[in-house]
């Protein structure tokens, strides 16, 4: 049980932590976030509500208990990081910047995976 909550913890920090710096990096105005916004061909507002959604996920996964609602927020995290690695691959990124990209979707899937093993050892099944 000690092994399977301290990899849950560091993968799920890892990704928490992304997610939340892509969040706030959001709000902050930076000249080349708003370049590589016009690279990928979206509008402020798509990242300003995926931001706002960021960070609901990152409290439904914190917050105790709701099994049902942390199911969503790793599939929108799922979603999210998917859909920002074909972004970047469709709109003609090097791949130095979008390969990364798995590492990222790997840990959430670290998380996920460790999530319900957690789930089976307490007896709970989401």
């Amino acid at each position: 049980m000690k092994k399977i909550n301290i990899i849950y913890w560091i993968a799920t920090g890892l990704i928490l932590g992304l997610m939340l710096f892509s969040a706030i990096g959001t709000f902050m105005p930076n000249p080349d976030s708003v370049k590589m916004l016009a690279q990928l061909k979206y509008d402020a507002y798509i990242m300003h509500f995926l931001a706002v959604a960021k960070i609901l996920g990152i409290i439904a996964i914190l917050v105790p208990g709701n099994p049902r609602l942390k199911e969503w927020a790793y599939a929108g995290f799922t979603f999210d990081l998917i859909g920002a690695t074909y972004s970047m691959y469709a709109t003609g990124f090097p791949v130095s910047n979008w390969a990364p990209m798995f590492l990222f979707i790997g840990i959430l899937a670290v998380s996920y995976i460790f999530y319900h093993k957690k789930l089976a050892l307490k007896g709970t099944a989401a």
